[in-house]
């Protein structure tokens, strides 16, 4: 793999999808190529280069994973005593671990509406949503991704360092990798070039700019920018025999080391601490997706193969790049898992019977209705998307970028009664309304 055909390769897709500037890492075989297309604000004439950092979003959860775990290594956290010891102030409605906090099983939604918290401290964010209503299944039964538990992850490690998150994650963990990082909330204090999010339409070829918008409490969910390089250096971590000291391999490979019952259902094929485990058969990589405002951002890693890659994109469109991305790469001999696909699914089959009506996950509504046989989904209110259903309560959708059929999901049965009581959408557990439990006619289907 030579550098000028993965420049090449890079442009035509960025032009593809419209994609104004992104940033291509590779490692393999103790070789590293970067590559960079592109600018870093559309139509501005500013180059991104191999320091330009990107708003990674919730690659993000990635590095506090880490940080987490170093500190769980020096003795400072443990991985299954409860949290609330550590945290009385929160007075947590039940006992949860670091362990369930960092796979996505601790049950709790996904989180407040940015809007209600945007000027919260993380102290009154936790106090005001770690509630007994804010959780869509027992800690320990279910995958529920959750930027709510990574804020808690937040404040474990403020209460262990007695520092900031922002401060405990960089002296930890990114100074020692040679990262200089940005902060989504203190651009001015970066340092260096970052990159502006873009909301690209393919079908008019309209790109604008847009600003993020992550409320300062869930920073540890999704606050950092950086660049495809630094996401290398994070997966050093697992890959280079050379970095011991700052996490040891055992708690490196427990990282990686798929959760029981964390399944995702089409986000990833499994989830370990911190890291989304995705497998094609032959090879494990474990990784994570990063989509802030306007950016598209992907790392994964095969430390059987001593391999990683790294993409940072800035535009929404950018998934339709890495899916193109990743073809392109198997090609030229370097097949990437990218997780469950489509194509690997299993013939339709009708829609459970009782799947229509309303669930909820924190304050996010899903909608489901079934017409003449045919289920709709629509979130919030939303315009409705056709589903269709697969083995296993599973359920397939159009990629509104690509127009690819993507696994979606499943809808979920109560163990006890057999009635479906829950949908899993985008890795989010929501649970059946109470007060719509046997609705099943909803309007707005065209």
């Amino acid at each position: 793999m030579v550098l000028p055909l993965l420049r090449g390769k890079l442009s035509a897709l960025a032009r593809r999808y419209r994609v104004p500037g992104a940033q291509l890492a590779i490692r393999q075989a103790g070789e590293t190529w970067t590559v960079e297309v592109g600018e870093l604000e559309h139509r501005s004439a500013r180059r991104v280069t191999r320091e330009s950092a990107f708003p990674v979003g919730s690659i993000t959860k990635a590095f506090t994973a880490t940080t987490a775990m170093i500190l769980v290594a020096d003795g400072d956290l443990d991985l299954d005593a409860p949290v609330g010891a550590l945290l009385p102030e929160l007075a947590l409605p039940v006992e949860i671990t670091l362990r369930q906090l960092l796979s996505h099983t601790a049950g709790f939604a996904a989180g407040p509406e940015p809007e209600e918290v945007a000027a919260a401290s993380s102290r009154r964010y936790l106090i005001d949503h770690c509630r007994l209503d804010n959780l869509v299944a027992p800690p320990g039964a279910a995958f529920s991704y959750s930027n709510l538990g990574y804020v808690l992850v937040g404040r474990l490690i403020e209460t262990a360092t007695g520092m900031s998150w922002r401060d405990a994650t960089e002296s930890i963990l990114l100074r020692p990798l040679g990262i200089a990082p940005a902060f989504v909330h203190e651009y001015a204090d970066a340092g260096r070039p970052v990159a502006v999010g873009h909301s690209v339409n393919l079908d008019t070829g309209r790109t604008r700019p847009v600003q993020q918008s992550l409320p300062p409490a869930e920073a540890p969910a999704g606050a950092l920018a950086v660049s495809a390089a630094d996401l290398l250096a994070l997966s050093s971590v697992h890959l280079d025999p050379s970095v011991p000291d700052l996490l040891p391999p055992d708690y490196a490979e427990q990282m990686r080391r798929q959760v029981p019952g964390a399944d995702p259902c089409g986000l990833a094929d499994g989830w370990g601490l911190g890291l989304a485990v995705f497998s094609d058969g032959v090879t494990t990589w474990v990784g994570h997706d990063g989509n802030g405002h306007g950016t598209s951002c992907y790392l994964r890693l095969a430390p059987e193969r001593g391999c990683a890659v790294a993409l940072t994109s800035n535009s929404n469109s950018g998934t339709g790049l890495w899916a193109d991305l990743l073809a392109e790469l198997a090609q030229a001999g370097l097949p990437v898992a990218a997780g469950p696909q489509a194509g690997q699914i299993e013939p339709a089959v009708p829609a459970p019977p009782d799947c229509a009506g309303r669930y909820v996950n924190g304050d996010v509504e899903y909608a489901v209705a079934v017409r003449h046989g045919q289920p709709y989904l629509a979130v919030d209110g939303g315009a409705f998307a056709r589903l269709t259903c697969h083995d296993g309560l599973t359920f397939t959708t159009a990629d509104p970028v690509s127009g690819r059929q993507v696994l979606g999901g499943r809808f979920v049965r109560d163990p006890g009664t057999g009635d479906v009581n829950g949908i899993l959408v985008g890795g989010r557990l929501a649970r059946r309304n109470a007060d719509s439990a046997r609705q099943t006619e909803i309007p707005l289907i065209a």
